[in-house]
């Protein structure tokens, strides 16, 4: 394991202000800055429930209520998505909070993707794909030498951000009652 990318990727005090992971510049010329935060951050918090209303309320087909999202953080936790185990990021799109993601070692060498979400209002400007290259970067960090993730047949756009990245679908590697599809990428 590259200690001297654990420190890139995975800073020992996530809280500390640090050199972006990764940068990639949109359509407009402003460069996306995915940096790791905690879980727990004010950006990474109103991130995380804005992922879970985005997929909560795509599934139930109608707006979720703050309670449902507070019910739906507790019964998801966001366990691993610190070091040594994982990794929280945020990324930001001329400075504004759009997009996050997680990654955690499921296995010694196996990494899962989680929480990933671009903000509808920055889609198709290469956040999506600026949040994939920092989490594999961390995935790697961690010793990870392949990453998997599961999402669900409603979310057509994740599923089409993974295949155009390498990400291939495999059979089910876990069960859950929002999984329907499983992608694997092998990191090395």
């Amino acid at each position: 394991m590259n200690t001297n990318s654990i420190k890139t990727v995975c800073p020992k005090n996530p809280t500390t202000p640090t050199t972006p992971t990764n940068s990639a510049a949109g359509p407009t010329g402003s460069a996306w800055e995915i940096t790791p935060e905690l879980v727990t951050a004010p950006d990474a918090t109103l991130l995380r429930r804005a992922y879970y209303a985005e997929v909560a309320g795509r599934y139930w087909k109608r707006s979720v209520t703050e309670a449902e999202i507070d019910e739906g953080l507790e019964d998801f936790p966001d366990d691993g998505l610190l070091p040594p185990t994982g990794q929280f990021v945020v990324g930001r799109l001329g400075g504004e909070p759009l997009a996050c993601g997680g990654i955690r070692l499921l296995a010694l060498v196996t990494a899962e993707l989680t929480k990933v979400y671009v903000d509808p209002r920055a889609r198709g400007t290469g956040g999506g794909a600026a949040l994939l290259e920092a989490l594999e970067e961390a995935g790697r960090a961690l010793g990870a030498e392949r990453v998997r993730l599961d999402t669900r047949s409603d979310l057509v756009e994740a599923r089409a951000l993974y295949a155009r990245h390498g990400y291939a679908e495999i059979p089910a590697y876990k069960s859950g009652p929002y999984a329907e599809h499983w992608f694997e990428k092998p990191l090395v």
